[in-house]
């Protein structure tokens, strides 16, 4: 049994400690926004966030996970109150065919979490390792921009 940190709730899982994360959240807590493309941590599908940190979870097994804090997309916002990333890509109109998207959305939100102010520059080379097959990364580099904006209204900071 190992005992996982996941948007905000602590859950037991009894699993194989070598099991992926991946399959855990998808599995077992029925979190299915995080989705799996390569299984092999090269195409950003199933990017959430451990401790501040994106990290591919198709490649992190969950006994590296034990006292750490997990964030998926679905502890973003909701459907009816999305938080400031998920609104800034749904305004932006991002998602094509939507498959790459969580994980954007996540590599996005450990971004902004850490540098409120990025220059576009550091959101291209910050979102490089996730992978968009449709071609929509302009929309989504625009919609990182926009979510930072949101952010810091959400603070008080007003927009950029």
């Amino acid at each position: 049994m190992i005992r996982l940190h996941v948007n905000g709730k602590n859950v037991d899982i009894d699993a194989d400690p070598t099991t992926p994360l991946l399959y855990v959240l998808r599995d077992h807590l029925q979190l299915n926004g995080a989705k799996f493309g390569c299984g092999l941590g090269q195409c950003g599908a199933c990017t959430v966030m451990v401790d501040g940190k994106p990290v591919f979870s198709c490649v992190t097994p969950i006994a590296a996970l034990a006292g750490r804090r997990v964030k998926t997309v679905e502890g973003l916002g909701t459907l009816d109150n999305p938080g400031p990333v998920q609104r800034a890509f749904i305004e932006e109109q991002a998602a094509q065919c939507g498959y790459c998207i969580p994980g954007m959305m996540m590599r996005a939100q450990a971004l902004l979490e850490s540098d409120p102010n990025p220059t576009p520059a550091e959101i291209r080379r910050h979102m490089n390792p996730n992978l968009c097959r449709c071609g929509t990364h302009m929309r989504i580099l625009r919609a990182v921009e926009r979510a930072a904006g949101l952010m810091k209204q959400a603070k008080g900071g007003g927009a950029k």
